[in-house]
């Protein structure tokens, strides 16, 4: 039985990519038009794991997904990094010329924008989707709309690729988590990256208090994301991403942050996929 996997889009998106390139080919896709409707489906049972984007290299970070993750205690299990191309496609034969608007994810249409300054008669339009403008522009025949989509989605969808690589900044990459219902056990020895979430004190100098004991604890902090808690105006939460050499340097720090925070939860231990 193949693994099913959960990605927001749609067969030829980004989301699609990285299912393929993590779990291979022998996958079941369950396709969504929202993260909401991702992590239900790893709630209710459809998926085994999912396939969701958090940050973006130029653009930042997804800020909505962490709290997706944690108000609905999901676990982080995986990571992977994935160079964004970004390609202009049509309609066979149509010329950018006849293009009235062009239709892709936010991301993708803020990753572009410096290409169709040359083109301002051109509308942007945000969609759910990469991938699932191109289905739409084959499925009815568009000749007066393109789409912005990985060219996988051209072979996909019997598309023209009229201009390559059209994002503005070529060295782009997002990273993407792997995520899963209950959390995934995998060797001490093979962990070195952890994801984790608290709220510190509002008062001077706690949330450094927090991030030296990080350091001393052989701690590389890697990301920091604060977020409002809603329940309780002016409070922040933090989202942190850690790397470490050794696990037992981590298991320290996890045991003093438990003692100094609020509310600490350690939203996945994992590998880090990027090289040192």
């Amino acid at each position: 039985m193949n693994l099913k996997v959960a990605i927001q889009g749609i067969k030829g998106s980004n989301h699609h990519q990285v299912a393929k390139d993590f779990f291979g080919e022998a996958i079941d896709l369950i396709e969504c038009l929202s993260f909401d409707n991702l992590i239900e489906q790893l709630i209710n049972g459809n998926a085994d794991k999912a396939v969701m984007a958090i940050e973006n290299s130029i653009a930042g970070s997804i800020i909505p997904n962490y709290n997706l993750i944690y108000h609905n205690n999901i676990h982080i299990v995986g990571e992977y990094y994935l160079s964004i191309h970004h390609n202009l496609m049509v309609k066979s034969g149509v010329k950018i010329e006849s293009i009235k608007e062009v239709h892709s994810h936010p991301m993708a249409l803020l990753q572009c924008k410096d290409f169709f300054k040359a083109y301002p008669d051109i509308k942007l339009v945000e969609d759910v989707d990469t991938a699932e403008t191109a289905k739409r522009i084959q499925e009815k025949e568009l000749a007066e709309i393109a789409a912005i989509a990985p060219a996988v989605a051209a072979d996909l969808y019997d598309l023209e690729i009229i201009a390559p690589e059209i994002q503005t900044i070529k060295n782009n990459a997002t990273r993407f988590i792997i995520l899963k219902k209950q959390n995934k056990v995998i060797p001490k020895e093979d962990i070195n990256k952890a994801s984790l979430r608290f709220i510190t004190d509002h008062k001077r100098g706690s949330l450094a208090t927090v991030l030296n004991v990080m350091s001393d604890c052989n701690m590389n902090l890697t990301k920091i994301q604060s977020l409002p808690v809603i329940e309780t105006p002016w409070k922040y939460a933090f989202f942190v991403d850690v790397t470490f050499d050794a696990y037992a340097d981590f298991e320290k720090g996890k045991a003093l942050l438990k003692i100094m925070s609020e509310d600490f939860r350690v939203l996945g231990e994992y590998k880090n996929a990027l090289k040192s």
